[in-house]
C-alpha cells in the first residue's frame, strides 16, 4: 500500500511539474528577471524537442538512480561499528605467530591477554572480552522454548566499552552477578509478551540444566556491527586457559589520543614476559591493536566473528557509481553539442540584442540543471521501486531515507545541481563562444575541435562499458568454476545436520541403523564438524624420521570422524587402509593423513610412521593410511595438510553425514526427517547439502558478480541511449546527402556502413584501451582464489565484440531507416 501511495504521489507531481515550472517562470516577479527568462526559455526548448529531452532524461534518471543505490550500499559498508560512542578509541587485540612449519593469523587472543595488557599499559582504560557459546542450545521461559541464535559470554564491563542502548535494566550492573543474562529485544519478545516484562524473570537452558536471571533487555544489535548476538551471559570467573590457547576475543578501550601503535610495538617484550613459557623460543610473535571501525572492511583473519566486507569491493562499487553517472552526463554533453547547429542562430540573435557570453552560458546551464533536477525527482521514484530487488540480490536492508529525509533531500539537491553543472558545462561554454556574425549566418566556428571532443567522450563511455562487460564475463566464469569444480567427494549427494542434544549423540549407532533401513540412503557417518564452513580446527604435528621426531611442527587441519566417513564421502585412499570398525583401540593410536600432509612432511613411506601432537598432554599416533586430497575449505584456500582421527568421546560426534541415492534425493530426505523426529523431540532438524555450505563461502563474490552484471547492463543501456540520440541527429543532418547518394545508385548496405563506421571506429579504439585495464583488474581479483580459471584472450575479445554488436544494433536502426527512406523526400528536406 505504501509503494502504491508513493507511486500515485510521484505521478501527480510529475503531471504538475511542467505547469508549475511555467507558472514560476512567467507569473511571479520574485525571481531575478534574467533567471526567470532563462527558466522560461529552457522549459519551452525542452518541451519542443521532446525526443532528445526524453533520451537525455532517461539516461540521467537511470544514472542517478544507479549511482544513488550504489552509494547507499557503499555508505552502509562504511558505517560499520560507527554507532559506538567510544568507537574511535576501541581496538581489538589480534595475534600473529610463525615458526618453522607453520603460522597463525588470528582474530582471537588468549584469556589472560586482556587483563595483562590493562595492567601493563596505562593507556588502556578498560579491557573487555567475549566468546561465542556455540550452537545447539535451547532457551526456555515458562512453556516457551526457542533457539536463541548467537549467544555470547562477556565480561561485565562490556556496556562501558560498547554502546548498546537498554530498554530495561542498568547496563552498568547487568552482568555483575553470576548467572546473569541480557536479552535483545527480539529474543525477549519471543519468550515474553512484552520485552520489558522479561526483566527479573528466570530463563533456563537445555531443559533446566542451567538457570539465568534476566538482568537487562537491550535493543537489537544494529546490522552494521562486525559481531552480532541475541543474548549476553556473564563470563565465568574460572574461565581461564593457558597463554597459547587463543580462544577469546579481546577489546581495549584506550585513552583519547593514545597511540595504539606504541603498544603493538612492545609485543615482543610482552611475549617474552608472559607467553614465552607456554609457546617456546622458536616462535616469531606479533600482537597488534586493530581499530574497531576498520575491522569490517580490512580484517580477514582466521576465526573472525562474522563475514566481513572488502575495502577493495567498496572502492570498485563507488567507482562504478561515478562512471555510470559520468556516462549519463556525457550523453547530455554529446547530444547538446551535436545539436549546436540547431541553436546557433538563437545564440547570434541573443548576442546581437546585448547578451554577453556569461548570460548565454547561464541560459544553457539553467536548462541542464532543470533537466537534472527533474531527473533526480524521477530517480527517487525509480530508486524506491528498485531497492527491494537490490536488497534481495545483495543481502542488504537499505532504505531510501535511511540517513533522514531532510539530509537525503539536501544531499540529493546539491548532488543533482552539481551533476547538472557537470553535464551542461561544456555545451554552455562551447555554444556561448559562437561569434555573433558567424552565428547569425548559421556557422558554428571550429567544428573539428567540437567533433574530436565528442569522439573522446563516446570512446570513454565504451571504455567503461567494455571493462564492465569483461569483468562480468570473468567473474561469472569463476563462479561457475568454483560451483562445478570436483572437490574430491560427492558434494551434491551428501546432507549434514547437527545433533544438539548430548543424549542423542550417545544414540548414534541406533540412529545410523534406522537411517540405513531406507534403500535410498547409501551411507551414514558421524563427524566433529560440517565441512565447507571454513571453521575446522588445527594442531601442530611433528613427524617421525629415522626413529626420531623432528623439532619443527607442521600445522594441519584436524578433523574427527568415524570409520564410515571416507566411504560416505567417496574419498579415495592412495595407500594404506581406513579405520577398522572392529578395532576400538584405534581411536587412541591411528591417524589418516592427506597427500598434502605427506608432501609437506617429506615422508617417502608414510604408512607406519608416527606423528606427535600436543593436546592435554603430548600424544602420538601412527599413520595407517594416506587419503587422496579433497577440499574441506572453500576454493579461496589451498588444500592444506589435514589429518583425520577417530572421535574419543561421543560428544565429539555432533554432526551426521548422510549420503543419498542421487536418483531419490527427496525420498531419502523424508526418511531422515522421520528418523530424526523419532529420536529428537526438542530441537528442530536443519539439514544442509555440503555444496550449499561451500556455496555460502562465495556469497560476497556471487553478490559482486550479480551487482556487476546489473550495473554493466545499465551502463551499456545509458551509453546506447546516447548513441541512439547521436545516430538520430547524424542521420537527420545528412538527410540530403543520403538522398543524393541513393539517386546516384548507392546501396542500402553502403549507406548503412557510411553512417555506422565512425561509431564503430570509436568502439574499436575503446576496446584497445579497455582490454589491458580489464585484464589487469581481473588478474588482481582472481588472486583471492587459490583455485581459479586461467584468463584467456577470448574473454576480453568477447567483451569487445559484444560492444560492437550493441553499437551496430543501436546505430544500425537509424542508419537503416535513413537508407531505406524515399530519396525524393530526403532531397526536399530542409
Amino acid at each position: 500500500m505504501y509503494c502504491i501511495e508513493q507511486c500515485c504521489l510521484y505521478k501527480l507531481l510529475i503531471i504538475n511539474f511542467w505547469h508549475a515550472g511555467m507558472i514560476m517562470a512567467c507569473k511571479k516577479p520574485n525571481l531575478h528577471p534574467m533567471f526567470r527568462n532563462h527558466l522560461k526559455i529552457a522549459l519551452r526548448h525542452l518541451w519542443k524537442h521532446r525526443t532528445y529531452t526524453g533520451i537525455n532524461l532517461a539516461g540521467l534518471v537511470i544514472g542517478l538512480a544507479a549511482c544513488w543505490i550504489i552509494l547507499l550500499h557503499v555508505g552502509d559498508e562504511l558505517s560499520y561499528d560507527r554507532f559506538h560512542e567510544k568507537g574511535d578509541n576501541i581496538y581489538r587485540v589480534v595475534n600473529a605467530a610463525s615458526w618453522e612449519g607453520g603460522q597463525l593469523n588470528l582474530a582471537t587472543s588468549s584469556v589472560p591477554q586482556g587483563p595483562a595488557l590493562q595492567n601493563n599499559f596505562p593507556e588502556v582504560v578498560a579491557q573487555t572480552r567475549i566468546v561465542p557459546e556455540g550452537g545447539g542450545s535451547l532457551l526456555s521461559a515458562g512453556n516457551k522454548s526457542v533457539e536463541p541464535g548467537e549467544a555470547l559470554l562477556a565480561d561485565s564491563n562490556i556496556f562501558q566499552v560498547f554502546t548498546f542502548p537498554f530498554i530495561a535494566g542498568d547496563p552498568v550492573t547487568a552482568l555483575k552477578a553470576p548467572n546473569s543474562i541480557v536479552l535483545t529485544k527480539s529474543l525477549a519478545a519471543k519468550l515474553f509478551t512484552d520485552p520489558a516484562a522479561a526483566l527479573g524473570k528466570s530463563v533456563t537452558w537445555n531443559g533446566d540444566k542451567e538457570v539465568d536471571l534476566v538482568t537487562g533487555v537491550m535493543e537489537d544489535v544494529p546490522h552494521n556491527a562486525h559481531f552480532h548476538f541475541t543474548a549476553l551471559r556473564t563470563l565465568p570467573k574460572d574461565f581461564t586457559s593457558k597463554w597459547d590457547n587463543f580462544g577469546i576475543y579481546t577489546y581495549l578501550l584506550l585513552q583519547p589520543g593514545a597511540d595504539a601503535e606504541k603498544i603493538s610495538n612492545k609485543s615482543q617484550a610482552f611475549y617474552d614476559q608472559y607467553m614465552k613459557g607456554d609457546m617456546g623460543d622458536a616462535v616469531n610473535f606479533k600482537m597488534s591493536l586493530q581499530p574497531l571501525r576498520s575491522i569490517h572492511l580490512n580484517s580477514h583473519l582466521d576465526y573472525e566473528l562474522g563475514a566481513n566486507g572488502n575495502k577493495r569491493s567498496v572502492y570498485i562499487f563507488a567507482t562504478v557509481a561515478i562512471l555510470i553517472l559520468l556516462i549519463a552526463c556525457i550523453n547530455y554533453m554529446n547530444i547538446s553539442t551535436a545539436r549546436s547547429s540547431v541553436r546557433v542562430k538563437e545564440v547570434g540573435v541573443r548576442k546581437t540584442l546585448g547578451s554577453v557570453q556569461g548570460q548565454v552560458a547561464g541560459m544553457f546551464l539553467v536548462e541542464s540543471v532543470i533537466l537534472t533536477l527533474l531527473a533526480a525527482f524521477l530517480a527517487a521514484m525509480v530508486t524506491t521501486l528498485a531497492l527491494p530487488l537490490f536488497n534481495k540480490m545483495a543481502g542488504k536492508s537499505l532504505s531510501l531515507w535511511q540517513y533522514g529525509v531532510g539530509y537525503t533531500l539536501l544531499l540529493l539537491l546539491v548532488f543533482s545541481i552539481a551533476a547538472g553543472f557537470l553535464a551542461g558545462s561544456y555545451p554552455a561554454i562551447f555554444m556561448s563562444r559562437f561569434k555573433t556574425i558567424n552565428a547569425l549566418k548559421g556557422r558554428q566556428g571550429n567544428k573539428t575541435g567540437n567533433a574530436a571532443f565528442r569522439k573522446i567522450l563516446v570512446s570513454f563511455q565504451f571504455v567503461v562499458a567494455i571493462i564492465l562487460i569483461a569483468v562480468s564475463i570473468v567473474t561469472w566464469l569463476q563462479m561457475q568454476y568454483v560451483s562445478k569444480k570436483d572437490l574430491g567427494f560427492a558434494k551434491d549427494q551428501i546432507v549434514s545436520f547437527h545433533l544438539n542434544d548430548m543424549r542423542m549423540r550417545e544414540r548414534i549407532p541406533a540412529i545410523k541403523e534406522e537411517l540405513k533401513k531406507n534403500p535410498y540412503i547409501e551411507s551414514v557417518s558421524a563427524a566433529s564438524n560440517p565441512i565447507g564452513n571454513n571453521n575446522i580446527g588445527s594442531n601442530g604435528f611433528k613427524a617421525e624420521k629415522d626413529g626420531k621426531f623432528e623439532s619443527g611442527s607442521l600445522i594441519a587441519q584436524t578433523f574427527y570422524a568415524d570409520a564410515e566417513f571416507m566411504p560416505a564421502m567417496g574419498v579415495q585412499l592412495v595407500e594404506g587402509s581406513n579405520f577398522d570398525p572392529g578395532s576400538p583401540g584405534e581411536k587412541y593410536t591411528a591417524i589418516l593423513v592427506n597427500e598434502t600432509m605427506v608432501k609437506e612432511l617429506g615422508l617417502k613411506d608414510p604408512v607406519g610412521k608416527r606423528l606427535q601432537y600436543q593436546a592435554d598432554t603430548i600424544r602420538e599416533r601412527r599413520i595407517i593410511g594416506v587419503m587422496k586430497d579433497f577440499h574441506i575449505y572453500s576454493l579461496q584456500h589451498k588444500i592444506a595438510p589435514m589429518v583425520i582421527m577417530l572421535p574419543i568421546f561421543t560428544s565429539w560426534e555432533d554432526n551426521l553425514y548422510v549420503r543419498l541415492n542421487k536418483a531419490h534425493i527427496a525420498e531419502g530426505m523424508r526418511h531422515i526427517e522421520k528418523v530424526y523426529a523419532a529420536f529428537e523431540k526438542t530441537y528442530p532438524l536443519e539439514m544442509h547439502f555440503l555444496d550449499e555450505n561451500f556455496s555460502h563461502q562465495y556469497f560476497a563474490e556471487q553478490t559482486q558478480s550479480k551487482v556487476f552484471l546489473l550495473f554493466t547492463f545499465l551502463a551499456i543501456f545509458i551509453a546506447c541511449l546516447g548513441l541512439f540520440g547521436l545516430a538520430a541527429f547524424t542521420a537527420e543532418q545528412r538527410t540530403k546527402e543520403i538522398g543524393v547518394r541513393k539517386v546516384l545508385g548507392a546501396s542500402v548496405a553502403s549507406i548503412t556502413g557510411m553512417l555506422s563506421k565512425d561509431f564503430l571506429k570509436l568502439v574499436l579504439i575503446a576496446a584497445v584501451m579497455a582490454i589491458p585495464i580489464a585484464w589487469w583488474s581481473m588478474q588482481v581479483w582472481l588472486r583471492d582464489f587459490a583455485y581459479r580459471i586461467s584468463l584467456s584472450w577470448w574473454m576480453f575479445a568477447a567483451a569487445g565484440l559484444l560492444a560492437i554488436v550493441i553499437t551496430l544494433a543501436t546505430v544500425g536502426y537509424h542508419a537503416m531507416r535513413a537508407a531505406l527512406a524515399n530519396p525524393s523526400r530526403s532531397l526536399r528536406a530542409d
